[in-house]
């Protein structure tokens, strides 16, 4: 398997989050990167260093003033007075009577959903380098791989086409995804981070091309809250095409393996030429956000599921905090995956 990781991210290392009306430590931090290299490291897997990709591969699904803010928002962020170290909104907009404004304040609230996606001062070379792994594991499945990796950070499903939020600035998936619509005519998005992938979902909610699936927490009382309920099926050319299946925090092995089993049911359905695999670890019983039970061996036993279903396929690595089980978990999926015993 080939395997994609920029070191230039390991510069995101973002400080600020709000947490139960507590400023604390964000939780996407640099350390992550190296705990899933050591996972690597133990599969015995290199990881290259992706090219460059041409702007227009962010330009598929992201906003020009998306992208213009998360590339220039910092350099103006530090003209204001007392100004922070990273990017962080005080202000959000009511969508529904809103006009898109000047100040860097206000774009910030437009831009970013939340407060957990702080934008410091190398963060877009970071993003910008994370979606160029994904990019690359895109066009080495389009060019012949059964499989490639992308080992992206900061992750990606929570930003929609110009909204950054939970930990993600670019939607390193749906990019991801788009560019293996260059090879395909439908492409299927399996999203099995403990979070509802709310931003791919939304990227493709109106089309039938891409058909988005995403197993995760309840989002009743699990963030983003506001998405990821099992009505929620598409909406015009592409009602139907999204499926959510929600599960308990109690969630162990064979609850959510059954889940996975629904799941590649309805992509087998869809027959789609490539899958995209948003590969969240975070549903780990010891991972520190505490949102599923699952087990080394489920996350395993989930590799094994997901390609015997035999489809050419671009993992990209979504969430998973700081916890020495990430490496584990990685290692334990990969070796379900790529079919080996240990």
């Amino acid at each position: 398997m080939r395997c994609f990781y920029a070191p230039e991210t390991e510069a995101h290392d973002p400080i600020f989050r709000l947490t139960h009306g507590k400023v604390l430590r964000n939780a996407e931090q640099a350390e992550r990167a190296r705990l899933l290299l050591a996972g690597l490291d133990q599969l015995g897997l290199r990881a290259e260093h992706p090219f460059e990709a041409p702007d227009a591969a962010l330009e598929a699904v992201h906003t020009p003033d998306f992208l213009d803010f998360l590339e220039t928002a910092w350099d103006e962020w530090q003209t204001l007075p007392n100004a922070g170290p990273e990017v962080v909104p005080n202000v959000f907009p009511d969508r529904s009577i809103a006009t898109y404004p000047k100040a860097i304040v206000g774009r910030a609230g437009w831009h970013m959903g939340d407060t957990s996606a702080p934008v410091g001062e190398h963060s877009w070379r970071a993003a910008r380098r994370a979606a160029d792994c994904a990019i690359a594991a895109a066009d080495a499945v389009l060019n012949g791989a059964a499989s490639a990796y992308a080992l992206c950070r900061p992750a990606g499903h929570h930003s929609s086409a110009e909204i950054a939020s939970g930990h993600c600035l670019l939607n390193n998936s749906a990019i991801a995804a788009a560019r293996l619509r260059d090879g395909h005519d439908r492409v299927a998005s399996l999203d099995i981070d403990v979070h509802h992938g709310n931003g791919t979902q939304s990227i493709f909610y109106d089309r039938a091309d891409v058909m988005t699936v995403s197993i995760h927490a309840d989002p009743s009382d699990y963030y983003p809250f506001f998405t990821g309920y099992t009505y929620e099926t598409g909406l015009g050319e592409g009602l139907g095409f999204n499926l959510n299946l929600p599960l308990p925090r109690s969630t162990t092995d064979d609850v959510w393996l059954d889940s996975m089993a629904q799941a590649l049911v309805a992509i087998r359905d869809f027959k789609p030429g490539a899958l995209m695999l948003s590969l969240g670890l975070d549903a780990h019983e010891n991972d520190p956000l505490l949102g599923m039970k699952i087990s080394f061996d489920g996350f395993r036993r989930a590799g094994a599921m997901i390609a015997a279903a035999g489809y050419p396929t671009v993992i990209v690595q979504e969430g998973g905090y700081l916890s020495p089980d990430l490496t584990t978990s990685l290692v334990s999926f990969m070796n379900g995956f790529l079919g080996r015993d240990a």
